[in-house]
């Protein structure tokens, strides 16, 4: 009777045995990732010197300034220059023209890279554009524009289009 308790013994063990034992296997993966240098223009803003009548004001020697801004954004410590073409309408980076959408009247007006008007800002990088480094934020330059006394054309609207390049 001993034998067959103990063998009744051995299967009830072995029916309810311990925790089973989990088998895992482990790997692992390489991550990466390359930044390379890189500037983009996150926005510009209308540079707007809204209605005026006579172009120099009542004594005809009155400057109109407006300004506006260029938010750009570059990898940090790359170095970029920010430079403004002549416009669309025939202009020079440092006079350039609004033209009247009616007819070919223009009003010159010129942009500054400061609040003094003594910087010019054109597109020859080095010479008279913005330059910078990045910092890996937005950043935002501010265009101070100048429309000085000259004889008024004709009423209308002017308009000129300015390209914004950074070389960097």
């Amino acid at each position: 009777m001993r034998i067959v308790t103990g063998l009744g013994v051995l299967a009830g063990l072995a029916c309810v045995g311990g925790p089973a034992v989990a088998t895992t296997a482990t790997s692992t993966f390489a991550v990466s990732l390359t930044i390379v240098a890189t500037c983009v223009i996150n926005s510009t803003s209308t540079l707007a010197f809204g209605s005026l009548g006579v172009l120099g004001g009542s004594s005809g020697t009155t400057n109109n300034d407006q300004t506006s801004t260029i938010a750009v954004q570059c990898t940090n410590t790359t170095p970029f220059n920010i430079g403004l073409d002549g416009g669309t309408n025939g202009g020079t980076t440092t006079t350039r023209k609004l033209l009247n959408t009616g007819s070919s009247a223009t009003v010159n007006y010129t942009l500054w890279q400061d609040a003094g008007h003594s910087t010019n800002w054109g597109n020859t990088v080095a010479t008279d554009t913005v330059g910078d480094t990045g910092n890996g934020a937005s950043v935002t330059y501010t265009v101070y524009g100048r429309i000085p006394p000259q004889t008024t054309p004709a009423p209308g609207t002017y308009a000129d289009v300015v390209h914004v390049t950074v070389t960097y």
